[in-house]
């Protein structure tokens, strides 16, 4: 079995798995193996809003259960929480739209609104426009990268393996050097 089977037969599950986490890479790959044929577009934008609007609707709700002991137990988090607040007071509606936008927030940003008491009515409801913006935009991103690249390379399909591959070592990269990054801070 090759990559591009593998990303076939278990492209949408990972998609699913990564928008509940910080899944713009995932999305990205998958926008990009929807041009190649691998994936549906479709399929992966409808499992991206899904999977991305319950996966901060869980983390909101865990924020409203247990955030006050989450910020406790995180002092990176403890230290930023009169100006995170006072943030959330001013912005509340553009940060729920927009949080799936800001890298490294992605889980902490729903938590903090859960716990600073953001209406569970409205973050639903932008939460569910801010899935589809965001879905729309980081998938439709892949595809489009897909078709410069085609352009581009004339001989990609005889490559495509490769360049999969290295996507997703890239993903991986990423996601290893993010961590590292917020553990170092």
């Amino acid at each position: 079995m090759n990559l591009s089977d593998l990303v076939a037969q278990y492209g949408y599950p990972a998609v699913a798995v990564g928008c509940v986490l910080e899944g713009e890479t995932v999305l990205l790959i998958a926008g990009y193996a929807a041009h190649r044929g691998l994936l549906g577009l479709p399929g992966v934008l409808a499992v991206a809003l899904v999977s991305s609007f319950l996966g901060d609707q869980f983390w909101f709700w865990l924020g409203r259960r247990h955030g006050g002991a989450l910020v406790e137990r995180f002092a990176s988090i403890r230290r930023r929480i009169p100006r995170v607040q006072a943030m959330i007071r001013a912005h509340r509606d553009a940060l729920v739209l927009g949080v799936r936008f800001m890298v490294g927030v992605r889980v902490a940003g729903p938590v903090l609104m859960g716990w600073s008491g953001v209406p569970a009515s409205r973050f639903l409801v932008l939460n569910l426009l801010g899935a589809g913006l965001w879905a729309g935009a980081v998938g439709g991103a892949g595809y489009a990268f897909g078709e410069v690249l085609e352009r581009l390379l004339p001989a990609l399909r005889e490559v495509e393996e490769g360049v999969l591959g290295g996507l997703a070592v890239g993903a991986v990269g990423l996601h290893l050097l993010r961590r590292w990054r917020n553990r170092a801070s």
